[in-house]
């Protein structure tokens, strides 16, 4: 390391993760209590500091990684929080991602190893520093992007039901969809395929199981609900 810069004041760089999963119709965030000082105790979202060796895409990669064990996870910049004094502790300035993962696919031993849990979105408590910022920023560039990228897929297994996919647009907007018009709309979308498989547990008469056919949608990737 160089010391160009050693005139100048030093801040720490971090990455906070918003994570969110669906389950029981309703949006989650994974959370946990602080393990450290200052704010030990406190609810907050899963973060860490960027090493010297790594870009702040590549520390958000590793922390969600250490987090959750899974790869190739969607995830998006939300923001750069830099307010002064939004760490008591140092000058401090984050970036945060949000991450979207089907809570099923989480393995439990992890929350239990990190100390996290599924919190309803509904349900957010008071979370450390401007962590609920992080996550009011972030639902809000969930709702505007929804209906141009596939992200809610990333919420639900590889095969789901048309009312699976209906209650996911309507946990992440906050409002109902009219039935009639939304399974009109989807039927139009070539790249979410109808499968001969049907879900015998969720519906008594047995409803047809979808999937995200991830080639059509890159080849025409137009997507507007």
């Amino acid at each position: 390391m160089t010391t160009y810069y050693g005139i100048f004041q030093k801040a720490f760089v971090a990455v906070d993760c918003i994570i969110f999963g669906f389950e029981d119709r309703k949006l989650k965030l994974l959370l946990g209590k602080r393990q450290m000082d200052p704010g030990r105790g406190e609810w907050s979202l899963y973060g860490g500091f960027l090493r010297s060796d790594e870009s702040v895409d590549e520390a958000a990669d590793r922390v969600l990684m250490e987090l959750t064990g899974l790869k190739h996870l969607y995830m998006k910049q939300v923001a750069t929080f830099g307010a002064v004094d939004r760490d008591p502790g140092e000058r401090v300035v984050s970036v945060a991602y949000c991450a979207l993962i089907n809570v099923k696919d989480y393995d439990r031993q992890l929350l239990e190893e990190h100390g996290v849990e599924w919190v309803e979105l509904n349900q957010l408590p008071k979370l450390y520093s401007d962590h609920n910022e992080m996550v009011r920023k972030a639902i809000t560039l969930l709702r505007k992007r929804i209906n141009s990228e596939p992200l809610i897929f990333n919420l639900l297994p590889s095969l789901f039901t048309l009312t699976q996919l209906q209650h996911v647009y309507e946990a992440i907007l906050g409002e109902e969809i009219d039935k009639r018009n939304f399974r009109k709309r989807i039927k139009q979308i070539d790249f979410i395929e109808k499968t001969e498989l049907i879900d015998k547990l969720s519906s008594k008469r047995g409803a047809a199981l979808y999937r995200f056919n991830k080639r059509m949608y890159l080849e025409d990737p137009i997507f507007k609900l």
